[in-house]
């Protein structure tokens, strides 16, 4: 399977918020992050990078 996992960006440091992502999904101020078996995650903040290789979603948080 190739699920990825979701970091959120603070600065120069990075944070794992997620693992085993299966769906993201944008709203006009948050991303929506969804695994198989939990709820969804709701995260304030846009995408800043994604890397299809790693399987990574680095976001951006918004205050």
């Amino acid at each position: 399977m190739c699920q990825t996992r979701v970091v959120v960006r603070r600065g120069d440091q990075e944070e794992e918020i997620m693992r085993e992502v299966v769906a993201l999904r944008v709203e006009p101020e948050e991303v929506v992050l969804q695994t198989f078996f939990e709820e969804p995650r709701r995260v304030r903040g846009k995408i800043r990078e994604i890397d299809f290789m790693k399987h990574v979603v680095v976001l951006e948080e918004e205050a």
